[in-house]
């Protein structure tokens, strides 16, 4: 079911859909003050539980990132709290060594304007 709340309704601004929330995106870095090794005695045990995760279908897909400073993940999670609560669970997160950005996301919804008028589900 998709939301069909109306962005920019009372600023005058053009309204838009708000898309359904479909996954989050889970961005982590290491807090500050935060070291390689502290990161590399809990590795094991991360790479471990995330494959679970994974495994469990929790967790859609995970990266690297390019610059080398952290991981992201694509969390199969309807809302921000649901992935928070699937994150928080991995040991790096329960030593507190990381910081988590989450961003809910979901489908380009201007792509609803090729299938003809926009229809509630």
């Amino acid at each position: 079911m998709s939301q069909q709340i109306q962005s920019g309704a009372a600023s005058g601004a053009p309204s838009i859909p708000i898309t359904k929330t479909t996954a989050v995106l889970v961005i982590e870095t290491a807090k500050p003050g935060v070291t390689a090794q502290q990161i590399m005695a809990i590795i094991p045990a991360e790479i471990r539980a995330t494959v679970k995760l994974y495994l469990d279908g929790r967790i859609r897909e995970w990266y690297s990132r390019g610059d080398g400073k952290g991981v992201i993940f694509l969390v199969n999670a309807n809302t921000e709290d649901e992935a928070r609560t699937i994150m928080e669970g991995l040991p790096l997160a329960k030593e507190e060594l990381l910081h988590h950005e989450y961003i809910a996301v979901g489908p380009l919804m201007p792509l609803r304007a090729l299938m003809g008028a926009v229809q509630q589900q």
